[in-house]
């Protein structure tokens, strides 16, 4: 596979995507030429030049990650990519501290009337008496959005012994007290503070949320910041404000078109501090959003799952570490769920019992739904598209968690519902292996990382002797096998888990064997 590397990524993605697939890299990247090399890459990374619009994706005909390096993601079309099953991802963690540090130093520089002090002072001047700033000590600082950066900055202003208040409408209030801090709403930070900067993403919902109507119910004298997105606050709205009064100073690190306009109002105004979005413009912070994204990019090429996708439901590193062992055997028990059915799903319960009970399960779930689809669609089934494909082919899905359990720490059981009847397959975890432990209710330990051929027969003697000599004449290895009876008397099962590819011939000839009723062959490689 290819991976297209764009708009200056840190050579060591480079590195990390070299291991496994051809690499090409494009630092100056033109839109048209963009559009012209797409449809030959599997994945592409990029920071914030390269646009991957709707255009773009339209035409990536193989493209099946888009990987930023970095946390915005404005510069790329995520509802046209979702649509086509095309996992887009970040790197949410990789610049946090730089831009965490970043708004500390605008804030500083701001109150206390640095760059201004320093050009003057480089052209000879000495105005002490002139450039008396304010201190950050006893002031209240308004947070509007308390996520990574937002809460790195909580705890970076408490140790300047600021007050911090803060309006996120996502936050619940065991975490605002876990970081100290007051939550509010948008208009209590907007009245109380002393200083306000933004931490939110822009969607249309934050475009312009700080605005004329709302500065001018700030305090006289409170000093803006951001380094969140431009458009977040108005800039013509900022810029007037300072030049009257109402704001004694803003800093502003990214702006709603970039590079910054030579006419734009916040150029030239006293007061305003303006750098050219350097959030993220550290050592540290380019290798690690480069790292992370590659990481990823990676190993969404590879059909793993992503915890830094942005769009499927976001998972955190911690439930990532609890559940990742679970998503093979989940995506296979859907598998084997599948194979054994006769006609179109129709309903899908996923039963968690144990302690898995407690966490987010729904990446595992999906899992599940990738492992009965992906048998039976041409096109790939991954963590993006999965449910969406479920839901269009009318597949009621339902989730059921109970901590009891009875042989197992943690248990999951697919049930998938037919016009023509259900199947159940059970799977456990023996330390970090997957087992598949029954199948409609009959017990078994079968490795779920081959194939495996599932054949119901009469119990009598010679059955297991006649399906082992015809697979051995086809030269078919069995590595394993089961039997046992089941719950239809005169009735027995093997299970046998199967070294080579089977073709549909002899899949045929075993279903003519005198006794045997059927013959599911459940292909894990396929998944």
């Amino acid at each position: 596979m290819k991976v297209l590397v764009a708009d200056g990524v840190s050579k060591k993605a480079v590195d990390i995507l070299g291991k496994d697939f051809e690499v090409t890299v494009k630092d100056k990247l033109p839109a048209e030429e963009l559009l012209e090399i797409i449809p030959e890459f599997d994945g592409i990374i990029v920071r914030s030049a390269s646009k991957i619009t709707k255009d773009v994706i339209d035409k990536a005909v193989k493209l099946k990650v888009i990987g930023r390096a970095g946390v915005g993601t404005d510069n790329i079309d995520i509802s046209a990519a979702t649509q086509r099953g095309i996992i887009v991802l970040n790197a949410p963690e990789g610049n946090t501290i730089a831009a965490t540090e970043h708004t500390m130093a605008m804030m500083l520089s701001m109150s206390r009337m640095i760059p201004i002090a320093n050009e003057t002072l480089q052209k000879g001047e000495w105005n002490r008496k002139k450039y008396v700033g304010v201190e950050l000590c006893g002031k209240t600082l308004g947070i509007i959005g308390l996520g990574r950066i937002g809460s790195g900055v909580a705890k970076r202003a408490m140790a300047f012994d600021m007050k911090v208040i803060a309006y996120d409408p996502y936050l619940n209030e065991d975490r605002a007290n876990a970081l100290g801090v007051t939550i509010g709403s948008l208009d209590d930070v907007i009245v109380n503070s002393d200083f306000i900067t933004v931490h939110m993403p822009l969607t249309a919902q934050t475009k312009n949320m700080l605005n004329k109507d709302n500065i001018c119910k700030m305090k006289k004298g409170v000093r803006l910041v951001n380094c969140a997105r431009g458009g977040i606050i108005n800039e013509q709205d900022l810029a007037d404000a300072v030049k009257d009064g109402q704001v004694a100073g803003a800093a502003v690190d990214v702006f709603t078109a970039e590079p910054l306009a030579a006419d734009s109002p916040l150029r030239h105004v006293p007061g305003i501090v303006l750098t050219p979005h350097l959030g993220a413009s550290t050592v540290e912070a380019q290798l690690g959003v480069a790292i992370d994204a590659s990481n990823g990019v990676v190993a969404a090429l590879k059909g793993e799952p992503v915890s830094t996708a942005v769009n499927m439901a976001p998972v955190s590193a911690e439930t990532m570490k609890k559940i990742r062992p679970y998503l093979t055997l989940a995506e296979r028990l859907g598998c084997t769920a599948q194979s054994l059915s006769d006609g179109p799903i129709i309903d899908l319960t996923v039963q968690y019992n144990g302690d898995i009970a407690d966490i987010n399960t729904k990446m595992v779930t999906i899992a599940v739904i990738k492992g009965i689809l992906n048998p039976i669609l041409q096109t790939a089934v991954n963590y993006v598209n999965a449910p969406s494909i479920a839901k269009q082919r009318n597949i009621k899905i339902q989730e059921i968690k109970d901590k009891d359990v009875e042989d197992f720490a943690n248990l999951i059981t697919v049930t998938v519902k037919t016009p023509k009847g259900e199947q159940t397959v059970q799977g456990a975890l023996f330390g970090m292996e997957g087992r598949i432990v029954s199948i409609n209710e009959y017990r078994v330990d079968v490795d779920p990382h081959a194939r495996i051929l599932i054949c119901p027969h009469i119990n009598r003697p010679g059955m297991i002797g006649q399906v082992g000599s015809l697979l051995g004449k086809h030269k078919i290895n069995i590595s394993g096998m089961q039997v046992g009876k089941t719950a239809i008397a005169g009735t027995s099962m093997m299970v046998l888990t199967i070294d080579d590819v089977i073709p549909q011939s002899v899949i045929d000839e075993v279903m003519k064997i005198d006794g045997i009723f059927d013959a599911k062959l459940v292909n894990f490689y396929a998944v």
